[in-house]
């Protein structure tokens, strides 16, 4: 079977176009990973699962062994440095740098745990910031040599100016940022767009030695020398969400092609666009705030939110919503009803030309719909992640459970209060219900309970 050529929206074009890797034996990917100060929110998993489509369908078109993936971690940041000094000023053992490698071992075992339960595959090199800081250190020397930074005051800046091109990538001139962006303004910056590479690390913060001192990185510096050392100058697709593509992104291009002007870096950007719950912007402030982790322990398996993810183009916004999880997870009970004790086939062709298409995995899933057999199905949805064995876990969970005697106990409450006009314990009973994802049923007839989307049978020994 021949592949249809992939064709991908490079964010450095603004267009989308025919993708040609530099070596067709190795094409490699580079995706920014987390901070890994807390729990993966709804929004930080949304690129996880996008690229993991496109990761798949690169080995599925190039050969598994001819495809590097790297997604990096990052464990030296002022927000896992605050996050440890709370927990040592609430009395926790031990230095702080004990908490903070605490806290980021912790923190990456959460991240792993949430993302397998999405489906997501693990990538060929995960790094670590804090092994690369020697070679984070030799690229900032570097940038100091050819001009394109400066040590001040024990911190390293890049020379923003230094670099024609700066902007390029997010389309906007040096002097527009200027205007419009809250830089830090510091004393030792020549320009206050300038950047830092490395500043000085006080006290029992983490720092390592270096030719300006006892310090520590930069964000931006971190991804360039991780994707340098294991991707090379010059490599496929870099990665991420919108909201990375300034500064993150225009800085790691500033930095990269001006410590290795030898390369081209990432000749494809792919950036995501970024999600809502029922339609808005997700925040705390708006009690819409959710963690990967929060969606799991309320029943929603992971297979049904990775489902509502690809329902949507990784490049138009995404909106979360119960509707659509709940009918997610009633799709998806079908197929699996379908393809039960199925060996799986070759994929359509359609969905692979859909997801050739810029990943356009909504109309993958469009044509999964009309599917008829289910060999191919299975093979179709498997290359989307969906449909895996150890995504099945969670369909035969309502089954085991009996919910007549939670429906007769509601009754129950239900006749009392109709004497003492007291539904306090009714609605109490009835919310708890809903907390464990029953759909409840009430009328004249009686009273109906039924599992939906996010079901969590634990829920219900509190009721018993």
């Amino acid at each position: 079977m021949t592949h249809p050529t992939l064709q991908l929206t490079n964010t450095k074009t603004r267009k989308k176009g025919p993708f040609a890797p530099l070596h067709a034996n190795n094409v490699r990917m580079y995706l920014c990973g987390p901070t890994v100060y807390d729990r993966a929110h709804l929004g930080n998993a949304r690129p996880v699962v996008v690229f993991d489509v496109l990761y798949r369908l690169l080995r599925y078109v190039y050969g598994a062994e001819h495809v590097t993936y790297v997604r990096n971690f990052t464990d030296v940041d002022d927000k896992i440095n605050a996050t440890a000094l709370s927990r040592k000023e609430a009395g926790a053992a031990g230095t702080l740098e004990d908490l903070i490698k605490e806290r980021t071992e912790e923190t990456i075992g959460w991240y792993h745990a949430d993302m397998d339960a999405l489906g997501a595959l693990r990538p060929d090199h995960e790094p670590r910031a804090t092994d690369y800081i020697g070679a984070m250190v030799t690229m900032i020397e570097g940038l100091i040599e050819k001009g394109h930074a400066y040590a001040a005051e024990g911190h390293v800046l890049f020379d923003v100016r230094s670099y024609k091109d700066y902007g390029a990538l997010s389309g906007r001139s040096v002097d527009d940022m200027i205007a419009g962006a809250r830089v830090e303004v510091a004393p030792y910056k020549r320009d206050p767009m300038d950047f830092v590479l490395w500043k000085p690390s006080s006290g029992d913060l983490p720092g390592w030695e270096s030719p300006w001192g006892r310090g520590r990185p930069g964000w931006h510096i971190e991804c360039s020398a991780m994707s340098f050392e294991l991707l090379g100058a010059s490599f496929d697709i870099h990665a991420g969400g919108i909201d990375l593509q300034f500064p993150h992104h225009e800085n790691e291009v500033a930095q990269s092609c001006c410590a290795h002007p030898e390369g081209g870096f990432a000749s494809v950007w792919m950036h995501n666009e970024m999600l809502q719950v029922e339609g808005k912007k997700m925040s705390k402030s708006l009690g819409n705030f959710f963690t990967v982790r929060d969606l799991l322990d309320q029943g929603i398996a992971g297979e049904v939110i990775r489902f509502v993810f690809l329902s949507t183009h990784y490049g138009k916004p995404m909106d979360w919503t119960a509707a659509r999880a709940e009918q997610a997870e009633k799709t998806l009970r079908k197929w699996r009803e379908a393809t039960k004790g199925v060996v799986a086939g070759q994929p359509s062709e359609s969905v692979v030309a859909a997801l050739a298409d810029d990943l356009n995995t909504a109309g993958a899933i469009a044509e999964l719909h009309q599917m008829t057999d289910p060999a191919t199905l299975l093979a179709s949805a498997q290359l989307l992640g969906l449909l895996s064995p150890e995504l099945g876990d969670w369909v035969d969970a309502p089954a085991t459970v009996d919910l007549a005697s939670f429906a007769a106990t509601l009754s129950e409450l239900r006749a009392a209060a109709m004497a003492s006009k007291d539904f306090a314990p009714v609605d109490a009973y009835k919310s708890a219900l809903q907390d464990a994802g029953v759909e409840v049923r009430m009328s004249k007839a009686g009273v109906e309970l039924l599992p939906a989307a996010g079901f969590d049978p634990s829920k219900l020994e509190a009721l018993k």
